[in-house]
């Protein structure tokens, strides 16, 4: 399963605020710098859809806003993509 993502670093705090013209937008309480952002994402994706780290891989943005997440052995219609309305 590959979800598109719109990120917002530095901002008050880091959570999932809804679907916004297609991607899902997160915001993040970490910095840009050194990748902090980046592993705050997939901390946060991990957490939310309760598989580990090791599963997901940024696609594409590494260093965009918008970025392409890769959920490694996940499609679509899996329970935990269905829950939070990933799928």
């Amino acid at each position: 399963m590959v979800l598109a993502v719109r990120v917002t670093p530095k901002a008050a705090r880091t959570r999932i605020v809804g679907e916004v013209e297609g991607e899902l937008k997160i915001t993040l309480n970490a910095p840009p710098a050194e990748g902090r952002a980046n592993a705050e994402l997939l901390r946060l994706l991990a957490k939310t859809y309760g598989i580990p780290k090791s599963r997901l891989a940024i696609l594409s943005g590494e260093t965009s806003r918008s970025k392409r997440i890769l959920f490694h052995g996940m499609k679509p219609d899996d329970p935990a993509a269905r829950e939070t309305g990933a799928g």
